[in-house]
């Protein structure tokens, strides 16, 4: 797990080769003009979820992984955001199997610690991070970069 802010982002390029131009369709596009849903940006190999969405309760945000890319969340709209946060390899109780079509399974063990996002800032999630989004009170708005590893 990453936390930083935007202007710091050409530090993580080295994650993967396709994390600069990640970041580069972060800085050019308006997000907050774009409908909500699902955005090819280079292909599936870089794509984003533009969200509008309701905060929840901790107890009902459960923990996610995903193997095939990773995460960039972006708050766009909003005061903040919330993230429960554990290491993969510590999470225990699996919440059905996982799906290879949406890169996702599910989770139900309580999240090590939580962190907070506010706008201008990124966090990025590696595979090896069972990740809790979308915690707190409110309305936001969000994009959800997907970069292939």
């Amino acid at each position: 797990m990453i936390l930083d802010t935007l202007q710091n982002s050409a530090l993580y390029n080295a994650l993967s080769p396709r994390m600069a131009r990640a970041f580069e369709h972060i800085a050019r596009i308006d997000w907050t003009t774009i409908e909500p849903g699902t955005h090819e940006l280079d292909g599936r190999d870089i794509y984003v979820n533009v969200m509008d969405v309701e905060l929840k309760r901790p107890v009902d945000a459960k923990l996610e992984v995903h193997n095939a890319y990773i995460d960039i969340q972006v708050l766009i709209r909003g005061e903040r955001e919330a993230f429960g946060w554990s290491p993969r390899a510590d999470v225990r109780k699996p919440l059905g199997e996982f799906d290879t079509e949406k890169d996702i399974r599910f989770y139900d063990d309580e999240p090590q610690c939580y962190y907070t996002l506010r706008p201008g800032q990124f966090t990025i999630l590696l595979p090896e991070d069972a990740h809790a989004p979308m915690v707190g009170e409110g309305a936001i708005r969000k994009i959800i970069v997907k970069v292939r590893k």
